[in-house]
C-alpha cells in the first residue's frame, strides 16, 4: 500500500488509532507527518520512529490547517496520503447540549474533515495520485441516546466522503471512508468523563469495546481490496441492524439507559 519514498499525514497521531496508523506507517518506512494539538503524546507517538514529524494543529481551524499544511509540504515534500483520525465525542442529552458546545463539536468533526481534505485534494487530482483514510463512524448510521451531536456530525462526514467518492471517481485519488464502532482508545474516555450512553458502559464493563489494533487490521485489507466504505469488527452488524430493524435497534440501546 506504500512505499519507501511516500510521505503520509496523519491526524489525531498523539493517541489512539491515529498513533497506531502513524507509526504502522513510519515502520514500512513512510515519512509521516504526525499532526495533533497533544505535543506530549506527539512526541510519545515519534518514539523510535526518525520517520515521523510531529506538527501541533487545531484542526478546527482552516487557516492553521493550511499553514500546517504548507509547513509539511516545504519541510517533507508532496504529501501522497492523508489519514484522517482527529475527532472529539463527549456525549450529552441533546437538550443539555449547548449550542456553543454543538457548534464547535461540528467545527473539529465535520468542518476539521473538510478542511483536511480541501487543503490536500486539488493536489492529488493534479497529479492523478493519491490516498485519503477518512474516519467517519458507525455512529453516522447506528444512532445512540446521549450521544445526538456526535451522531449528528458523523452522519455529515460519511455523506460528504461518500459523495466526494462519488464526483471524483476515475480521476486517480483514491478515498476510503472508514466507520469503525466504538473502540478501546482515549476517544472513549471523553464519552466516559460526559453523559456516558448506557450502550458504551455495557460495551466497556463486557470488554466488547472493540481492539484498536484488530480494527487497523480490517481497515488496511478494507484498502487493500479497495473498498470505498470499511465497517471494521461489529460495524456492518451494526449498520445492517439499524437500517433492517429500526424499532429493535432503539429498543435495545435504550433498554441500557435504565440499568
Amino acid at each position: 500500500m506504500n512505499n519507501n519514498n511516500s510521505i503520509a499525514l496523519v491526524t489525531g497521531a498523539a493517541s489512539g488509532m491515529g498513533r497506531i496508523y502513524a507509526r504502522r506507517l513510519a515502520s514500512r518506512g513512510v515519512t509521516v507527518a504526525a499532526l495533533d494539538l497533544n505535543e506530549e503524546g506527539l512526541a510519545e507517538t515519534a518514539q523510535g520512529h526518525d520517520n515521523i514529524h510531529s506538527y501541533r494543529c487545531d484542526i478546527s481551524s482552516a487557516t492553521e490547517i493550511e499553514a500546517r499544511v504548507a509547513e509539511v509540504r516545504a519541510a517533507l515534500g508532496e504529501i501522497d496520503e492523508l489519514v484522517h483520525a482527529a475527532a472529539l465525542m463527549p456525549a450529552h442529552a441533546l437538550v443539555d447540549h449547548s449550542n456553543e458546545k454543538l457548534e464547535f463539536l461540528f467545527q473539529v468533526n465535520f468542518f476539521g474533515t473538510v478542511y483536511m481534505i480541501k487543503s490536500l485534494l486539488p493536489a492529488m487530482l493534479e497529479r492523478g495520485s493519491g490516498r485519503m483514510v477518512l474516519f467517519g463512524s458507525i455512529a453516522g448510521v447506528a444512532l445512540v441516546p446521549k450521544m445526538g451531536a456526535y451522531c449528528a456530525t458523523k452522519s455529515a462526514v460519511n455523506t460528504y466522503v461518500e459523495c466526494l467518492q462519488n464526483e471524483i471517481r476515475g480521476r486517480g485519488v483514491n478515498v476510503h471512508l472508514v466507520c469503525p464502532p466504538a473502540v478501546n482508545t482515549p476517544l472513549i474516555d471523553q464519552t466516559v468523563a460526559t453523559d456516558t450512553p448506557g450502550s458504551i458502559t455495557e460495551a466497556r464493563k463486557t470488554g466488547r469495546l472493540a481492539n484498536p489494533e484488530k480494527i487497523i487490521d480490517a481497515i488496511e485489507r478494507g484498502i487493500r481490496k479497495n473498498r470505498d466504505i470499511i465497517y471494521p469488527g461489529e460495524a456492518r452488524l451494526l449498520m445492517l441492524w439499524k437500517v433492517l430493524l429500526p424499532k429493535l435497534w432503539w429498543k435495545t440501546v435504550l433498554s441500557f439507559e435504565n440499568k
